[in-house]
């Protein structure tokens, strides 16, 4: 008996070793295999606040990653622009030169590097958020990898930032009428000013960190986003108006500098494209869901919110029907294919 005995606490003394390190190195359920994954940190840059859809989408990424890696790929992401001081343009510039490693940025943004990025944005190409999500995990998000590869990019995924409504402080927007003479904040870019000139706004170029006081002190009137950002920074609270007519598709792009992914084993780069593309349709359902409760939360909060009917919106589309034309020219026949525009 004592024999046996024996015989089993030794045989658990060479098998307890296996098990330890079978446990200790995952840290999750995933491999801890550094020979797949070698030990890496990799900062991620994304403009929003904490609780903005780009900052959630990065920080589910970075969870899942480490998850699948047992803790060996670390994704540190910094909200805000911190590491640019606010300044949204240089942290893309970073990205794209390999300063830092992952960002997610909105194509009105990723415009600096390629204009033919906006043609997403291209008013009222899309009736519904089905249709952006076939088109852009199809042509559109190939299109997108092919420029975004051209500036020294790898793309990942796409995640919604969402439909873009406007809020002012001055008067309900129903008809284009009530638009002319609004000074709106934008983000820049051709579509985007083009467009509010088309319909007799005062379109601003102007860094989003600026906008909440500009509206406060009077220096704009008003400015167009997504439910999400609206919400994140509070905008809600200092505009009187807000008008729901998705007059155009706005998402986040999910990059890694090429140099460094191509550096990566072929498990941790399949790695951060899959857990990219998991991160971005969670974020994407998370938008969607997301909406009419903040449109409640906007009302609740003393908010005009007024939904326009596809009828409502025809004489908005005819104002703009000359330079929807315009831009499906502008960016080329490869892009309009990409999209399936006429």
């Amino acid at each position: 008996m004592k024999k046996k005995i024996i015989a089993i606490l030794a045989g658990l003394v060479l098998v307890m070793p296996i098990l330890a390190g079978c446990t200790s190195s995952t840290g999750g359920s995933g491999t801890g295999d550094e020979k797949l994954y070698p030990k890496m940190k990799l900062r991620m840059t994304v403009n929003g606040t904490d609780i903005a859809t780009d900052t959630k989408t990065a920080k589910k990424f970075a969870e899942l990653v480490k998850e699948e890696s047992g803790g060996n790929i670390e994704i540190v992401v910094f909200p805000n622009d911190q590491l640019t001081g606010g300044n949204m343009t240089k942290s893309i510039e970073m990205v794209a030169q390999g300063t830092t490693e992952i960002s997610a940025y909105a194509t009105s943004a990723l415009g600096v590097l390629d204009q033919r990025l906006l043609v997403g944005t291209i008013p009222w190409i899309f009736d519904n958020y089905t249709q952006a999500r076939e088109m852009i995990d199809s042509t559109g998000g190939a299109y997108y990898a092919k420029l975004l590869a051209n500036k020294g990019l790898t793309y990942l995924g796409s995640v919604h930032n969402g439909f873009r409504q406007i809020t002012n402080s001055k008067r309900e927007v129903k008809k284009p009428e009530d638009v002319v003479g609004l000074k709106i904040r934008v983000p820049g870019g051709e579509v985007y000013l083009n467009f509010w000139k088309a319909l007799g706004a005062d379109p601003v170029a102007m860094s989003w960190g600026e906008v909440f006081t500009a509206i406060q002190q009077g220096t704009i009137d008003g400015q167009e986003n997504g439910f999400s950002v609206t919400n994140s920074a509070n905008v809600y609270e200092i505009q009187k108006y807000m008008t729901v007519w998705n007059y155009t598709y706005e998402n986040y792009l999910f990059v890694v500098n090429s140099e460094k992914f191509e550096s990566m084993t072929p498990e941790t780069q399949a790695l951060l494209k899959e857990k990219a593309l998991e991160a971005c349709e969670w974020g994407r359902d998370m938008v969607e869901e997301g909406e009419q409760v903040l449109m409640e939360k906007f009302r609740a909060a003393g908010m005009t919110v007024t939904e326009l009917s596809s009828e409502e919106l025809e004489p908005f589309k005819a104002k703009i029907a000359d330079l929807q034309k315009y831009f499906i020219q502008k960016y080329g026949t490869e892009a309009a294919e990409a999209f399936g525009l006429k």
